[in-house]
């Protein structure tokens, strides 16, 4: 999966926007950001970035943000969708 296709599977899955920030980052919002190492999924907490994960391809990323995406969305609204396996 690449980000092209991750913002595809949230809009597909109803995710709102306010949640997450593809490509760069958004003050309280989950986000996934290129690098010059490879890739970083975070919380933006105003200027901090709390719980930052490092990947070196875009898909482990990707798939890291749509778990961290769907646990943040049963917690909020009580949906969910099945995790890949």
């Amino acid at each position: 999966m690449n980000t092209k296709e991750l913002k595809e599977y949230f809009k597909e899955h109803l995710v709102p926007s306010k949640l997450y920030k593809i490509g760069g980052h958004h003050k309280n919002r989950i986000c996934l950001d290129k690098t010059e190492n490879g890739w970083q999924v975070f919380f933006q907490d105003k200027k901090e970035k709390i719980g930052v994960m490092n990947f070196v391809d875009e898909a482990s990323a990707c798939n890291s943000m749509k778990d961290e995406l769907r646990k943040l969305m049963e917690q909020l609204y009580g949906i969910t969708w099945v995790p890949a396996k």
